[in-house]
């Protein structure tokens, strides 16, 4: 069963989502990547994750085709370039996404990175496409801690649901005062490139771990960060037999013993680092 993290006014959604970047750029992988999408819907990894930047909109059309007729079911997210986030441009930008992704409205709209476009523009766009429906929640990517203080100080910046960043066993940083920031506000955080993309380290403590489990050193990077409350992961899978790797992940209960060997591999940071981003 797919555990659940808890926006801000309450709403609890997919804990194991799927992220699509970089999909939609070979026509040989399309009947796969839908395919694989279809199936993470049924095994109930309904929080799907776009952006226009993805392929220029072509993520947004693959979601479209893959989950139609499952809307209902789908918690759908996407993103909005920073340059398209003035007032009026982020409305025009989200009503090209809808139109894309073949829907009347997102259930999550991000603002994919911090721009040069003051964050009141942005945040004054997103409440009226929240208030006209076509947005139910709204959010940040990529944003440090200073960055999600002022977000808070313009008008409606209380109303970010999440922030997205780069977040993994190997990528800690957020840990010393993004993620702590956000727990003391009830705010999930969403973690993309969950298993750095595929290229975590070989051997050691991952690889050790995974072997106690039957599992691959990726399926236990994921279940390290699904055992973390609040976090939300978001990885890609282009095939079905990937899909169902990271399914399984829900399936390892990490002992106190397990996290401790990853925290002395993987060190919790003892200082500020900048954010990173991929």
């Amino acid at each position: 069963m797919n555990p659940t993290a808890t926006l801000p006014n309450g709403e609890s959604i997919p804990a194991l989502g799927q992220g699509t970047w970089q999909m939609a750029e070979r026509a040989a992988r399309r009947a796969g990547e839908i395919e694989a999408l279809r199936l993470g819907v049924e095994l109930g990894m309904t929080l799907i994750d776009t952006a226009e930047m993805y392929g220029e909109g072509a993520a947004e059309e693959l979601v479209a085709e893959a989950l139609a007729g499952e809307r209902e079911r789908i918690f759908l997210v996407s993103k909005v370039y920073p340059h398209n986030a003035s007032r009026q441009g982020v409305i025009e930008a989200c009503e090209r996404s809808l139109r894309r992704l073949k829907t009347d409205r997102l259930d999550l709209y991000l603002l994919h990175w911090r721009g040069s476009i003051p964050l009141e523009e942005t945040v004054a766009g997103f409440e009226e496409l929240r208030r006209s429906g076509k947005i139910r929640h709204w959010g940040v990517s990529n944003f440090d801690a200073d960055d999600m203080e002022e977000l808070l100080g313009v008008p409606a910046g209380e109303s970010c649901a999440t922030n997205q960043v780069l977040y993994n066993v190997t990528r800690r940083g957020p840990e010393f005062d993004l993620i702590p920031w956000m727990e003391a506000r009830h705010m999930p955080l969403m973690a993309y490139s969950p298993i750095e993309q595929g290229r975590l380290p070989g051997g050691g403590a991952l690889q050790v771990i995974a072997e106690a489990y039957e599992a691959s050193p990726f399926q236990i990077a994921l279940a390290w960060l699904l055992n973390r409350s609040g976090a939300i992961a978001i990885p890609k899978a282009s095939s079905v037999e990937h899909v169902r790797e990271n399914h399984k992940a829900l399936e390892i209960r990490l002992t106190p013993q397990d996290l401790a060997a990853i925290d002395a591999e993987f060190p919790v940071p003892k200082r500020k680092r900048p954010l990173e981003m991929i």
